[in-house]
């Protein structure tokens, strides 16, 4: 039987798999098989959603999704994501990993850029039977807005919310969440949040959902809500998701309390 205690589930940064600079989707496959090597042997319930990076947010910039509903722009941001997240599936496969994409816009439901509903029962029957289910960034339909660019760092707050997950990750390019020295600040919670908020910016690439401030701001209120402590780590250096699976304290943790 399915126990959410050992659910992980593990966030795969846009940037990390994609040429996030491109226009294009430009894809880094020898990363996406390094991840897969890393994750291979993980023998515990996992969910791995993944960014969009070059598939998804030029896309979703040039049609202006985040300020208007279109029917084109929309679809076409969906099939570009869509392909992603099949290349993604396709490597770990190769790598003897049961996985199978599991696409927002087929199973969610959004009210003014937030997620309201999202069919589950399937993900829970794929992790009884031992099939890992691959999420991602995408387009989705909105109530009031008609469509609207739900990210991956929306969907795994969101999914280990709902389905109480035991180990949250969310691996990024970078070292964690770095103060204005470049640093790797430790903790973050409630009480220092607004002292280091000044620190964490957007994206330097093109990104319509909030870069690294949105990400802690999605992962504070799930600890709050939840008690769930996330950690953002660098899924760039060979060796860290692996780390971060085996329970180890890499990056930067957020948490409701100080740890």
């Amino acid at each position: 039987m399915f126990s959410s205690e050992s659910l992980t589930i593990l966030k795969i940064g846009g940037s990390v798999i994609t040429d996030k600079r491109a226009e294009d989707g430009v894809v880094r496959v020898n990363e996406i098989h390094r991840i897969a090597q890393e994750i291979s042997g993980f023998q515990k319930k996992l969910i791995i959603v993944h960014g969009a990076g070059s598939f998804g947010h030029p896309q979703a910039k040039k049609f202006s999704l985040s300020e208007q509903f279109n029917v084109a722009g929309s679809i076409i941001t969906h099939l570009s994501v869509k392909d992603l997240c099949n290349i993604v599936v396709g490597i770990l496969n190769e790598h003897n990993i049961s996985a199978v994409g599991v696409h927002p816009m087929c199973c969610m439901l959004a009210d003014n850029g937030r997620i309201k509903t999202m069919f589950l029962d399937h993900i829970y029957c794929m992790l009884e039977r031992d099939i890992i289910p691959v999420l991602h960034g995408d387009v989705v339909m909105d109530n009031s807005l008609g469509t609207s660019v739900i990210s991956g760092d929306q969907i795994v707050p969101y999914l280990a919310k709902q389905m109480k997950a035991g180990l949250l990750g969310i691996g990024s390019a970078t070292e964690g969440v770095l103060d204005n020295k470049g640093s790797t600040i430790p903790v973050i919670t409630p009480k220092n949040f607004r002292n280091v908020k000044q620190h964490i910016g957007g994206s330097e690439n093109t990104d319509v959902t909030g870069g690294m401030l949105g990400k802690v701001q999605e992962m504070l209120e799930l600890s709050d809500n939840g008690y769930i402590t996330s950690r953002i780590f660098n899924a760039s250096k060979p060796g860290n998701i692996e780390r971060f699976l085996k329970g180890e304290k890499i990056g930067t943790a957020i948490t409701h309390e100080q740890i």
